[in-house]
């Protein structure tokens, strides 16, 4: 399977199973995964992985976060969630935006990667994702923000649902043509008549102070 039909086939997957790729199965992928653009190689990203009772600590810190008495079951829908770090290295060449889509280009790669190995993927975030609580509970750092998790799990039996087309000419343009300018002589007409009624008006106020 080429690069093309690896991502033409790609599709988020809102249900997995309770298997899970390991440690060492992922430490493959995301060597490949970093391998993404990144301008002067800063690394400005991180993963944490998240099992097991892994789940209920985030569980816990989102229903704080949210305000709620109970723990929200979110992280229970898949055996592995994978925490994408935006970890801000200080530059002058690289701003924060920059650094943090590098961040969400490793997330994303992982997430085609890990289809292409036969792992049911799905990116999720939320209004909490930057709440202090879930911070704290992956034990963020000042200079480091949350992009959301990559839920992950067994492929379910049965074909995912249809995705809609990508109509890609309605999205490619070409730069907009630069706007004409005046012609040399047209202007050289202009300036004297402009000069010729910036004067007439001076004049006419000359005049009404006389008077």
């Amino acid at each position: 399977m080429t690069a093309l039909d690896a991502i033409r086939a790609r599709q988020s997957r809102s249900k997995v199973t309770d298997v899970a790729p390991s440690h060492e199965d992922l430490v493959t992928l995301v060597a490949a995964a970093g391998r993404v653009a990144d301008h002067s190689s800063l690394r400005p990203w991180r993963l944490i992985e998240l099992r097991g009772d892994d789940r209920l600590v985030l569980g816990a810190a989102i229903a704080k976060a949210q305000g709620d008495k109970s723990p929200s079951s979110k992280p229970l829908r898949a055996p592995l969630l994978i925490a994408v770090v935006a970890s801000y290295r200080p530059s002058e060449k690289v701003p924060m935006w920059e650094q943090e889509a590098v961040a969400s280009g490793v997330a994303h790669t992982l997430s085609l990667l890990l289809d292409e190995a036969g792992w049911g993927v799905i990116w999720r975030t939320g209004h909490y994702t930057r709440s202090r609580a879930v911070a704290k509970a992956h034990g963020l750092g000042k200079n480091e923000q949350l992009l959301g998790w990559l839920y992950v799990g067994g492929k379910p039996a049965g074909k995912p649902g249809r995705r809609k087309e990508v109509k890609a000419r309605e999205l490619m343009s070409r730069m907009p043509a630069p706007k004409p300018k005046k012609d040399a002589d047209a202007a050289h007409v202009e300036a004297p008549v402009k000069k010729a009624k910036k004067d007439k008006k001076n004049n006419k106020k000359k005049a009404k102070k006389k008077s």
